[in-house]
């Protein structure tokens, strides 16, 4: 089955994968996130971004409590419920869009789901938690399937692959069987820009995204403010805005189905002209 046909359901939302590119807005409630730690770790100020991101043009929320930058330390599931359960339930009791919550822990997606979350973004694309696919299949919820290489703590150490596409496909592949035998049905995979790979490694994968469109499942891809945009831009994080653009443009012509981004506004017409080029005479 190809992603474009594709129809999901979030609660009382639809997207239907193939017509547009979807916004994932990214809301960290952390203080150590790479880019933007620390600025909406108050849970009113979180609430509030999110409430812009959604007027700006965010078609999914994406909730973490938990830094995965390069050498980011685990926190307990305890903390992290007790940074993201609040944020997500204020969220939907306002805003009728889908929210994720972005973690690896059970323990943590069981509440956010109960919390009114619909969908887990899992970075160990289930491989880290061994109830995880569980927990999304009894709540009903999507997962979004993520390659990593390697952990947040030492993923950046030297990655290697011997066929960078081949390895991280068959990752891919692999999970999206597993989580449909667990009873999971609406799932969407991510290739992991930045984990566990080197700068040439993610813009490998951007250039050849098509490729994945094989597994029949929709493509997120986050490629927002990363640091192999900094290399090429010699930039800081706080400067990467244009490199975006332009990665995350490349991503949709290439066939993703859904970007995952902190500058809403500006990402979303990038997005609108990357669509109409990428659908131009469908």
């Amino acid at each position: 089955m190809n992603s474009s046909s594709l129809r999901y359901r979030f609660g009382e939302t639809t997207l239907e994968f193939g017509r547009r590119t979807f916004i994932m807005a990214i809301l960290n409630v952390t203080p150590d996130s790479f880019s933007d730690g620390g600025r909406f770790f108050d849970q009113t100020d979180a609430v509030l971004h999110a409430f812009q991101m959604a007027k700006d043009g965010a078609d999914i929320i994406d909730v973490g409590g938990e830094s995965t930058r390069p050498g980011a330390e685990q926190i307990t599931a305890e903390e992290e419920k007790r940074r993201v359960i609040p944020v997500i339930s204020k969220i939907v009791q306002k805003l009728k869009i889908p929210v994720s919550v972005d973690t690896c822990k059970s323990d943590v997606a069981r509440d956010a789901l109960k919390a009114g979350a619909t969908i887990v973004n899992d970075i160990t694309g289930l491989h880290g938690d061994p109830g995880m696919a569980d927990a999304i299949a009894e709540a009903g919820a999507s997962v979004v399937i993520m390659h990593i290489k390697g952990t947040p703590k030492d993923m950046q150490s030297n990655p290697r692959y011997d066929d960078l596409i081949h390895e991280v496909y068959d990752y891919l592949a692999s999970a999206v069987e597993g989580a449909r035998k667990r009873g999971i049905t609406q799932i969407m995979i991510d290739p992991g820009i930045g984990f566990g790979k080197t700068p040439d490694h993610n813009l490998e994968l951007i250039n050849r995204l098509d490729e994945f469109r094989g597994i029949g499942v929709p493509i997120l891809i986050g490629v927002s403010r990363k640091s192999f945009i900094g290399k090429i831009l010699e930039t800081p994080v706080e400067s990467r805005l244009e490199g975006t653009a332009a990665a995350v443009a490349a991503s949709i012509l290439r066939g993703a189905d859904i970007v995952r981004v902190h500058d809403v506004r500006e990402m979303r017409r990038v997005a609108l002209v990357a669509d109409a080029i990428r659908r131009q005479g469908i």
